[in-house]
């Protein structure tokens, strides 16, 4: 479904991105490791357009898509949740959802995806009306996943949905994850400060350190590995 191939990004004279390259078949959950400043969000950002790499290719359903705006990548299906649970403060939390449904015109899948989302998240249904600035941290979450949600997605990217979360909630993001993956026919591509619940979830994971991919491999394996334990699962 995805390939990235050998893209380089930089700011600047500084290189964020070196010779990344990765895959995603359809259906998979993968996850991306990494300490901060590895370049994660980055290619992330890569991906749905935001930072355009200055060489390589990034293919997705067997078209180039490096060289398309953001809008016109959000078209194709790559919905973006970037880290910071960014919300449109001033409109309703259905509003905020319908945002996502921007581009969509049929009314009755609209729906139904509200109602899932809603089935999902009851929290929002609870909130619908209540302005999305005055909503708490995980609620705010909530609402990003499922404003993405109602974009249609093909390949949903989640930059470190738990960030900054107190352990309940973070489970209840975990929770929601899991049941969308299970759910709903969404390619993931997680990145997650909770690398040790990341693995078990993910069917396979990159590992990318100083702007370059250092290991590629199952969950299971990557979380056996000497590496893996003494950086990112405190072993």
């Amino acid at each position: 479904m995805l390939r990235v191939e050998e893209i380089n990004v930089t700011y600047g004279k500084a290189v964020a991105l070196m010779d990344v390259s990765l895959h995603l078949e359809r259906g998979e959950l993968v996850t991306l490791l990494g300490s901060n400043g590895a370049g994660k969000s980055t290619l992330l950002k890569c991906v749905s357009g935001i930072k355009p790499p200055i060489k390589g290719r990034t293919i997705f359903d067997g078209e180039e898509i490096q060289k398309l705006p953001s809008h016109k990548i959000v078209q194709r299906g790559i919905i973006h949740v970037p880290e910071g649970r960014a919300v449109f403060p001033d409109l309703t939390v259905e509003e905020n959802l319908r945002m996502g449904a921007f581009c969509r015109k049929d009314e009755n899948a609209v729906r139904k995806d509200m109602d899932f989302v809603f089935a999902l998240l009851p929290r929002l249904q609870e909130r619908i009306n209540q302005s999305a600035g005055t909503l708490s941290g995980g609620e705010a979450q909530m609402l990003a996943i499922g404003r993405g949600l109602l974009a249609e997605p093909k390949l949903l990217m989640l930059d470190e949905p738990s960030l900054g979360l107190a352990p309940v909630l973070r489970d209840n993001i975990f929770a929601v994850i899991r049941q969308i993956y299970q759910e709903k026919d969404i390619t993931i591509l997680l990145v997650e400060q909770n690398a040790r619940w990341a693995l078990q979830v993910a069917a396979r994971g990159y590992v990318l350190e100083n702007g370059r991919i250092r290991l590629e491999d199952t969950g299971e394996k990557l979380a056996a590995n000497p590496h893996v334990q003494r950086a990112y699962l405190g072993y």
